[in-house]
């Protein structure tokens, strides 16, 4: 597939980040929705997920394809910088999901079925924000008295 390193780390990372791997898995089981990264990961994780062997190797085909697809980045057989591929795919799955949410509500419904109510709508957090944001803090600790700035 090219230089796939970078893809090939970061989707490792991804699988066996347990909270990260159970929503992906769990998005396979939804009903079908049109091609997406999101959909191509959910199926690669699926198919590691299935595996009978304990090793061995599957390739991601179908995720790299969608990915050059998406990206014109990426659509190369270059190295990409797996940091900046990270932060891609996050945002890309994120946005998915917030598009999806917002399809839902105009429809008048969510997941469990149930209709909205008006202040339920928080700034539309995902289960990928959830998951990896966080607040960056700084303190300065004194080596002697151990106080905090």
């Amino acid at each position: 597939f090219g230089n796939t390193c970078y893809c090939n780390s970061v989707l490792q990372a991804l699988y066996f980040c347990r909270p990260f791997r159970e929503k992906v898995l769990a998005y396979k089981v939804q009903p079908r929705k049109k091609e997406s990264l999101l959909t191509c990961l959910s199926d690669l994780f699926n198919s590691i997920a299935t595996q009978k062997k304990k090793v061995g190797v599957i390739p991601p085909k179908k995720f790299i394809s969608r990915l050059r697809k998406e990206n014109e980045l990426f659509d190369n057989y270059m190295q990409q910088d797996a940091h900046e591929f990270l932060n891609y795919l996050l945002n890309t799955i994120a946005d998915l999901l917030q598009e999806e949410k917002k399809q839902e509500k105009q429809n008048g419904r969510l997941q469990n079925g149930s209709i909205e109510s008006e202040e339920g709508d928080k700034t539309d957090l995902t289960w990928v924000h959830e998951i990896f944001q966080g607040t960056l803090t700084n303190e300065t600790r004194c080596l002697n008295c151990e106080a905090v700035r």
